[in-house]
């Protein structure tokens, strides 16, 4: 049986805010595509795309990652949805936005296509003019990530395997914009009992090698199920008297 709608139905897309940390340098990055069509054609853009009538959100926004930079098997949980009149010149168009976080020293090579003529990390201060309302759902994916690391282990999926405890405060510090005590942060992330302390010292640097740690996830669910709260409050390194 066949229905005839009295109203207009509007478009429907999916936006993926990619978030990577490149550890060596300590910097936030987002990944971006540049546009080879209109509207907004050489404009960088957050990878995304129209949903199929035959497709749901999760599987569309996982196909147009993958078809416009190469990006697969990537988790991807779903933010907000966008959906002002005007945020799109071709007319009423809803998008789902959806963000991610990946480990830039691990992560798989790029590969534009579709519709794309480029895919680039861009550091989270020196982004270009975005196309639609692209900054707007980059600025709410960054504060979704402010917030939730907070209170949850995600800032993990960011890094290394293996890192050392200055390369995770240096990543709590990039993306809460702020400097931390170096023994009350270490104090407090040894507390919570999730790291799992490895036999193994960095390789190759020019200081004095640090040793090595992991997350470990099953003494994380399993603290989960004990009501265990992650809750992390930092304290912010004072900024030295001023005479």
């Amino acid at each position: 049986m066949s229905y005839t709608y009295e109203y207009p139905r509007p478009a429907l897309t999916v936006d993926g805010v990619i978030f990577g940390y490149d550890s060596n340098e300590r910097d936030l990055r987002v990944l971006l595509i540049l546009r080879s069509g209109e509207p907004y054609r050489n404009y960088w853009a957050l990878p995304g795309g129209f949903v199929e009538m035959d497709e749901d959100l999760d599987t569309a926004a996982l196909r147009e990652l993958q078809e416009e930079t190469g990006l697969h098997n990537i988790f991807l949980e779903q933010l907000y949805t966008f959906g002002a009149p005007d945020r799109d010149p071709r007319g009423r168009v809803v998008s789902v936005a959806y963000y991610a976080l990946i480990s830039l020293n691990d992560s798989q090579p790029l590969q534009a296509d579709s519709d794309a003529q480029d895919a680039r990390w861009f550091s989270i201060d020196q982004l270009p003019p975005l196309a639609f309302d692209h900054a707007d759902i980059l600025q709410l994916a960054l504060l979704r990530l402010q917030g939730k690391i907070r209170y949850m282990p995600i800032g993990f999926e960011l890094l290394p395997e293996k890192f050392p405890l200055s390369q995770l405060q240096h990543l709590y510090e990039t993306i809460l914009k702020g400097t931390f005590e170096k023994r009350n942060f270490r104090k407090k992330i040894l507390s919570l009992n999730i790291l799992t302390e490895l036999d193994e010292t960095q390789q190759g640097v020019p200081h004095r090698a640090a040793r090595l740690y992991s997350f470990d996830p099953k003494k994380y669910e399993q603290l989960v199920k004990n009501s265990f709260d992650f809750k992390l409050d930092l304290e912010r390194k004072r900024k030295p008297a001023q005479n």
